[in-house]
């Protein structure tokens, strides 16, 4: 028997729904290209798109002032409202939390005449460093993005902190919810946050090659990628209207409707205890000698779990946790260089677990045994 501790990359437990949902559009003969004609085939496709749409946005709290726009991840979701937000000369404030799917957009737009400052992080802890915000500030400054949970330490965002700073600055706030989006509330209803973007196969466990984008519609965004729209086809350029501006070419019809189950799915069936288990897990974890644990537990958080065994490369004792246990976890670097200089396992990176809301009591007592006998090698 075999235990997935992956969650953070990809959930593979869906509800069962999703499955049947992404099946019927497939194999019932009944769904077209939406926005592109008028016939039955075609409405009914618009129809379980926008009903995905109205899903997300009750989900997130959104006012009538949002649009959802669909994508196939989150990094694509990111790299549309980044470089069409970021134009040369602005300023961006980020923090060393962030994914490749923000730096690296940043990085390009840095390229082309912008300009960063990245809010550290307690070596420790990885808790940001809030008060840098202010000391980083500049009269140019027009965007702060943010990860809203570390995919590394699993500390969550102080976004209060962030919106007020943001608002007293007149400051767009651009949030990357990929580890929170069916964990963690998202209120949008206060209006302060200008995107969020989002990743419809971890958390929210519908398919992979899903996700978008639930942006304000006031935002001035030049778009990335340009192409048929299927309604203004003698336009040189790309209509403006959201959802259109961010969503040129057929949309994955079969993925957005399994993400709409998924979605609702999620919403009728909160989850609980993965708190509790959460906790469970670190305490007992805090027990064992020469593991070192990265994070902050006094904080809010998500159930994702980085730690190393004394002075072994995470690449060797993942492989051991899946050839002798059949733990299935993730080494290495987690897409994150930043936060790992901050924590000083730049060399090695970490050992991350990560739970989903299907993880039972049962199987993280068996990853306890596994990582005790680990420590008992040495």
């Amino acid at each position: 028997m075999s235990f997935y501790f992956d969650n953070g990359a990809t959930t593979i437990h869906k509800p069962k729904v999703v499955a049947e949902k992404v099946a019927e559009v497939l194999s019932a003969d009944s769904y077209g290209n939406p926005s592109r004609g008028a016939h039955l085939y075609s409405l009914q496709a618009y129809q379980v798109v926008a009903e995905a749409r109205e899903s997300l946005k009750k989900l997130f709290r959104a006012t009538d002032k949002y649009e959802v726009a669909f994508t196939n991840n989150a990094t694509v979701a990111l790299n549309e409202v980044l470089k069409g937000v970021i134009q040369p000369g602005d300023h961006v404030l980020t923090t060393s939390w962030e994914h490749n799917s923000v730096l690296r957009p940043l990085y390009q737009l840095e390229q082309a005449g912008a300009t960063l400052d990245f809010v550290s992080s307690d070596p420790v802890t990885g808790r940001l460093n809030y008060l840098e915000f202010e000391e980083k500030l500049r009269p140019e400054t027009k965007v702060v993005v943010c990860n809203h949970a570390s995919n590394v330490t699993g500390n969550v965002l102080d976004l209060d902190w962030v919106k007020v700073f943001c608002r007293r600055y007149d400051l767009l706030l651009i949030l990357d919810i990929s580890q929170t989006a069916g964990v963690l509330p998202i209120d949008l209803s206060d209006e302060q946050i200008v995107a969020v973007c989002f990743t419809g196969h971890k958390s929210l466990y519908g398919p992979q090659g899903t996700g978008g984008v639930c942006v304000r519609k006031d935002v001035d965004i030049e778009p990335v990628l340009t192409g048929g729209d299927g309604m203004r086809s003698f336009s040189k350029t790309q209509p403006k209207e959201l959802p259109t501006l961010l969503e040129a070419g057929t949309v994955n019809v079969p993925g957005i409707a399994g993400l709409g189950a998924a979605v609702d799915w999620g919403m009728e069936n909160p989850a609980s205890g993965q708190e509790e288990l959460g906790r469970y897990f670190v305490e007992q974890l805090k027990e064992m000698p020469d593991i070192t644990l990265y994070g902050d537990f006094a904080g809010a958080r998500v159930n994702v779990f980085s730690l190393n065994i004394a002075d072994a490369d995470s690449a060797l004792v993942s492989d051991l946790l899946w050839e002798d246990y059949e733990i299935a976890t993730r080494p290495g670097y987690h897409c994150a260089p930043l936060m790992h200089e901050a924590l000083g396992t730049a060399e090695r990176g970490t050992v991350r677990f990560s739970f989903s809301r299907f993880t039972t009591r049962e199987e993280v007592d068996q990853v306890l045994r596994a990582l005790r006998e680990l420590t008992e090698r040495k």
